[in-house]
């Protein structure tokens, strides 16, 4: 069974919990309606009874089909034929809705309106930007938007507030607690560790590798919380780069993740990188990626599952446990989906365990 809270933790979920439930003064909205306050301190109207949801990009999209599938009104991209058999099958024809938010949002407003969502819900950075979005979308639509935190380690505590959000309480619950578990174990035998313990990352986006994350990127936090060390911290702080070959040469990683399965096949044999320390010692690694990526694309709560593999990946001492037993309980739970011992193999294919 996975641990209770601390009591230094249960005030703060219980503040969080009160804050998201309903708070209905005298003289407020009908019982038809409530108020809630998301995770950008946004007052917002909701429908008691919350029925069809719009996500604003991918991360909101992957927390909706994990929570509650049956609430989705379509996906932000349509799946791709090799991951329609890592998801509900229920799911797979769903209406492709496009972005409302992040790089190359392809939603407009008739778009939405024409879905009838009860609820827009975006999932990321809560920040004055995105609040601002937020807030012109729902004006020009008259449908509640929230805004709910996307940073990794707020995992749990954004299912439970969108799960009082949804009355989807119990099994936002069974997937906090699963969270809570994984953060915990991953931070109780890697958080001691020293620096000169920690290997050097290198994660590479893209046909050529070359984009990257630096320090404080969402694209690349569960690095540091799996035990690594990114070697593009050295750029300072942002989010995602173009960096030049020369540069990954000056770092010289100890381990290199790559995002594109051709990129990592062609290291070997490229003059640029061959004699990277990572490509010598063959610590390259290819992230699974089916039906959402374990370390990135999107940014969400797919991280998860990535988290333990990632963690074992670089400090098998630490974590002897086979991760194909762990994956196919992830799947289980979050994805709705029991895997094959064959849809596993091609999951772990390149990933090095």
């Amino acid at each position: 069974m996975p641990p209770d809270p601390t009591p230094r933790a249960r005030p703060r979920l219980a503040a969080l919990a009160l804050t998201l439930l309903l708070a209905l003064p005298a003289g407020t909205p009908p019982a038809e309606a409530r108020e809630v306050v998301d995770a950008a301190g946004r007052r917002v109207t909701v429908p008691e009874r919350v029925e069809r949801v719009l996500t604003a990009g991918p991360p909101a999209s992957v927390l909706l089909y994990t929570l509650a599938p049956a609430k989705m009104i379509g996906w932000v991209r349509a799946p791709y034929p090799d991951e329609k058999p890592f998801l509900a099958r229920q799911t797979w024809d769903l209406p492709t809705t496009g972005r409302l938010t992040g790089r190359g949002n392809t939603a407009n407003v008739e778009a939405v309106l024409a879905l009838k969502p009860d609820l827009i819900v975006d999932v990321g950075s809560t920040g004055p930007t995105y609040a601002s979005l937020a807030d012109r979308v729902q004006e020009q639509t008259g449908i509640p938007y929230l805004l709910l935190d996307g940073r990794f380690a707020q995992i749990p505590e954004t299912y439970r507030a969108f799960g009082a959000i949804l009355g989807e309480e119990a099994r936002a619950a069974e997937l906090a607690a699963y969270a809570e578990r994984t953060l915990a174990e991953v931070a109780g035998r890697v958080g001691a560790l020293p620096p000169d313990k920690r290997p050097r990352v290198y994660y590479g986006r893209g046909p050529k590798g070359l984009e990257t994350g630096l320090a404080g990127s969402i694209n690349t936090e569960i690095l540091e919380a799996a035990g690594g060390r990114n070697v593009a911290d050295a750029a300072g702080r942002g989010g995602l780069v173009t960096v030049s070959p020369e540069q990954v040469l000056a770092w010289d990683p100890d381990v290199i993740l790559t995002l594109d399965a051709p990129f990592r096949a062609s290291l070997s044999a490229d003059p640029l990188w061959s004699g990277l320390r990572a490509v010598r010692a063959g610590r390259v690694y290819q992230t699974p990626r089916l039906p959402f990526g374990w370390f990135d694309a999107p940014p969400g709560i797919n991280r998860l599952i990535g988290l333990r593999w990632l963690a074992g990946l670089l400090h098998p001492d630490l974590f002897p446990q086979a991760i194909e037993a762990e994956t196919r309980a992830f799947y289980t739970l979050f994805y709705h989906v029991d895997l094959a011992p064959d849809q596993v193999a091609a999951l772990l294919s390149g990933a090095g365990r």
